[in-house]
């Protein structure tokens, strides 16, 4: 591996660029392993970033395939498709779903499953198997994202690998949090659907900046950051 200031500077970019885009994942994998028995979910959740690596790495050394994902495959209303294209219409569609089915149950679960904690409890292969469909469509954007910023696969890797082991170590305070502070929940949720509208739109021919996305999400989490301590300091002077 070159150590260079250049190769150190694009290995800092990328890790960074990791992390953020790895926000994501730890925000929908907290939200599923939260329907698992208590003793599983570490586990799952730390299975699920694990194959998120490991997908990773091996998109990195098949390029050549990857690359053939932007080949066009047909042509519909005045837009010719690719595999890329079809993979992220249908994350798109998944996360919106899944999204919008997880924000109704939050809003809409009745007071008597909240007294009774009559909860749905899913499966650990059928969470594992949700956690791998978003690990194949996050890492399909990732993995490109990082073709185009680098010309290293040993700096692409090593920054994955780093981002990696950040999104281990704080997948469990970040799920704790989201867990406790159900405001938090349906606001990570309403960015999840706003991160599906955006793959179903790259999907259909649209680009949009992920700059506006990653903009609006810090901002509307440190609005609700403030509130919170509002709320607390309320509950103090009482």
């Amino acid at each position: 591996m070159d150590f260079s200031v250049g190769s150190m500077t694009a290995l800092l970019t990328l890790t960074l660029m990791e992390i953020v885009l790895g926000i994501d994942n730890i925000i929908f994998i907290a939200i599923i392993v939260a329907k698992l028995p208590s003793e599983l979910q570490g586990k799952i959740r730390n299975l699920g970033i694990g194959l998120a690596l490991v997908i990773r790495i091996a998109l990195l050394f098949s390029i050549s395939f990857l690359m053939t994902l932007k080949n066009p495959l047909f042509a519909l209303f005045d837009h010719v498709f690719s595999g890329r294209d079809l993979i992220l219409i249908f994350g798109g569609f998944f996360l919106m779903a899944k999204a919008t089915l997880e924000i109704h149950h939050k809003v809409e679960k009745s007071s008597e499953e909240v007294k009774s904690g009559n909860n749905k409890i899913h499966s650990p292969m059928f969470t594992l198997g949700q956690i791998l469909v978003l690990d194949i469509v996050f890492s399909l954007d990732s993995v490109i994202t990082a073709v185009g910023m680098s010309d290293s696969v040993t700096i692409m890797i090593v920054a994955m690998s780093i981002a990696m082991v950040v999104m281990l170590l704080s997948a469990n305070s970040i799920s704790g949090f989201v867990e406790k502070h159900p405001t938090v929940k349906i606001l990570a949720l309403s960015f999840l659907l706003l991160i599906g509208v955006m793959l179903l739109a790259e999907g259909m021919g649209a680009h949009v900046s992920k700059g506006y996305i990653y903009t609006a999400m810090f901002f509307s989490l440190a609005v609700e950051m403030l509130n919170m301590r509002y709320r607390k300091n309320l509950e103090n002077n009482l």
